[in-house]
């Protein structure tokens, strides 16, 4: 069953902050789910657009090199970090993340908060619930769990941290599961559907969160 955007909206009691002219048409659904996860989505809110969260377009670096899984199709452009209204019930420092909307929300003091573009769960792969982070590390090694190899057998046992892995720059890792939130080496999937359920960002947008972030901080996935 599709849910609305306005029982979503109301669940998040999110507005925006701040606009400019909007790039693309009239009405829109972050929530919405006709769009397959391999289409290139823009999911920018259309009528308005939110100030960036340093008050102008971020820098963004076009890549880290290549990872362990292919790129899909690449951003029309990139996700920008910003401040936005948010009336959610949900007590600052909460890291709120929309699987629907691929949008990670970091709750403010004073009905606001940070959203980032992130990339998600796959389809079969997606998942919700209330968890917390358990550890945080910078520049993380990789060990691909078991289901992963027996679906990728060419993908390596270990990998040391660094430029070249798959989780990025940063890394906060949900309650007892394998999932993280971390930064990638594949920038253009942000705003995509592709992982096997760990929550993706640029490696600017996790460092930035990873300062934000605690040890024990609740993480809410919706979907």
């Amino acid at each position: 069953m599709k849910t609305s955007a306005t029982a979503l909206a109301a669940l998040l009691g999110l507005s925006i902050v701040a606009s400019v002219p909007a790039m693309a048409a009239s009405t829109y659904d972050p929530f919405g789910t006709d769009a397959g996860y391999e289409e290139d989505q823009s999911y920018g809110y259309q009528g308005t657009q939110n100030r960036d969260y340093y008050g102008q377009q971020p820098a963004y670096s076009p890549g880290y090199g290549q990872g362990v899984q292919a790129a899909p199709q690449a951003q029309v452009q990139p996700i920008p970090r910003e401040i936005v209204a948010f009336n959610g019930n949900y007590a600052p420092g909460t890291v709120v993340v929309s699987t629907a909307e691929r949008r990670l929300y970091f709750v403010m003091p004073n009905g606001e908060a940070i959203r980032y573009g992130v990339g998600v769960g796959r389809p079969g792969f997606t998942w919700s619930g209330t968890k917390t982070v358990t550890a945080k590390k910078e520049w993380p090694s990789w060990t691909p769990p078991a289901a992963m190899i027996a679906r990728r057998p060419d993908l390596p046992r270990y990998m040391a941290g660094g430029i070249e892995n798959p989780l990025g720059a940063r890394a906060m890792y949900i309650g007892n599961t394998e999932y993280r939130i971390h930064g990638s080496n594949e920038p253009d999937t942000i705003g995509q559907a592709v992982s096997s359920g760990c929550i993706r960002m640029t490696n600017d947008d996790v460092t930035d969160l990873y300062e934000r972030v605690k040890v024990g901080a609740k993480v809410v996935v919706l979907n």
